[in-house]
This record gives C-alpha cells, structure tokens and sequence, in this order.
C-alpha cells in the first residue's frame, strides 16, 4: 500500500494548461502568446525579456518550468539556471530561450553568469524568462544583471486567497466527477501546505487512493491514506 500511495502521489509536471490561474491571467497569457503555436519549432518569438515577481506559491516557478517543457516539447533546447546550480552551462546559441529562476538569491557566480548569458541571448536575439521574489529596482543583485531584468515584460504575481483556492479545488474535483464538502476543504486548508501546487498534488493522492479503496473523499478517509503513506 505504500508504495501504491507514493505512486499516486506523483505530481504530474508544471504545463500552461494546469497553472492554476486566478489573479495571474496576465502573465499567462503573455506566456502562451510568446511560445506560439506548439509543434511550430520556426515561430518567430520575441526577444525581449519577461520578468515574473512575487511571493512563494504565486506560481512563477511553475510558468517557467512549464515554458521550459513547452520548448522542450517542440524538439528545441534551452538555457537553465536557477539558485541551486552549482556550474552554469557555456552560452549556446542553439537555445530556443534563456530561463532564469529564483534570481533574487544568485550568488555572485550566478549573477556573473547570468549577465553573461543575458547579453549573449541579447546579441543572439533570444528571449530571456526570469523569476524572482522581488520587483527588479529590489534586487540585491550587480547593478547591470538588475537593469536587464527589469527592462522589457514585468509581471507582478500574486497567491490565490482562500476563496479562491477552494474555487479551484472545487472545480478541479468536479472534474473528475469527485465532490469535496467544506469539512474536507478545511482540512486540506488546515492541515497541508497551503500553496496551490501542493494542494493538487493532495488532491491527485486522494483521488487515487479513494479510487483504489472504493471509498468516498472524507476526513477519515485522508487520515487513513496518510497514516499508510
């Protein structure tokens, strides 16, 4: 049974199509306006710069993440760095777009690679897609790496409030033909991490498991799951 429940807990990858939306159709759109139409690996795309901005869960990761796997998707290759990389990768000119997560915590080698990547892309004509926590003019990053970021496309994300997640959580177990009464809903609130992502990675565990068992979405039912985890 364990390994059956961490199998159901999988969580599917980030996509346009399953970011959670609310406040952010904006950034959204301007997402799916610059990668075009799928399978088209000629599109032209343009090479200015989109920056995302906003607190943990608002989602930037996963657009990011989701435009990475978009490329990807359409046989094209593309530039990541993010915090946590330890050696960037040399420019290639090849890369269909540069992505660039969690800047605000760029150490200097980051920083130092991601201007180098970012006026390279510049001068190649491709697109730069970053995120941070911060507005650019906020960054505590070198002066020039913090200009570029905030010169082109800027987006300030936002987290979904309560109503909104249980709007969300409503209509995507509706969905799959599951109904979540508010005491469940409050639990899931209550009891899990909060952000989005996480909540439908709950949501994917408890369908899987109540499909398995036969049993309908309750409390019970959570802690049971959870307790064979």
């Amino acid at each position: 049974m364990k390994q059956l429940v961490l199998d159901m807990g999988l969580a599917k990858g980030p996509s346009l199509s399953n970011f959670c939306v609310g406040p952010n159709a904006a950034a959204l759109d301007h997402l799916q306006l610059w990668l075009g139409q799928p399978g088209k690996a000629g599109t032209a795309r343009s090479p200015v710069p989109t920056y995302l901005w906003g607190p943990g869960g608002c989602g930037k990761s996963h657009l990011l993440r989701a435009v990475s796997s978009a490329l990807q998707g359409q046989g094209q290759r593309v530039g990541w760095l993010d915090a946590t990389t330890s050696v960037a990768d040399e420019f290639d000119a090849t890369w269909a777009a540069v992505l660039m997560d969690d800047v605000h915590a760029f150490d200097v080698a980051q920083q130092q690679a991601a201007f180098n990547w970012f006026v390279n892309a510049q001068t190649q004509q491709i697109a730069v897609l970053a995120a941070g926590s911060l507005p650019p003019a906020d960054l505590k990053l070198r002066d020039d790496l913090r200009t570029r970021l905030g010169w082109g496309h800027v987006f300030a994300l936002q987290t979904l409030d309560d109503t909104q997640r249980r709007e969300v959580l409503r209509a995507s177990a509706q969905t799959r033909g599951i109904a979540l009464s508010d005491e469940v809903m409050d639990f899931m609130l209550t009891r899990f991490s909060r952000d989005l992502g996480s909540l439908m990675e709950l949501l994917d565990l408890m369908d899987g498991y109540a499909l398995q068992t036969q049993r309908a979405i309750t409390i019970p039912l959570i802690k049971t799951m959870m307790d064979n985890a």
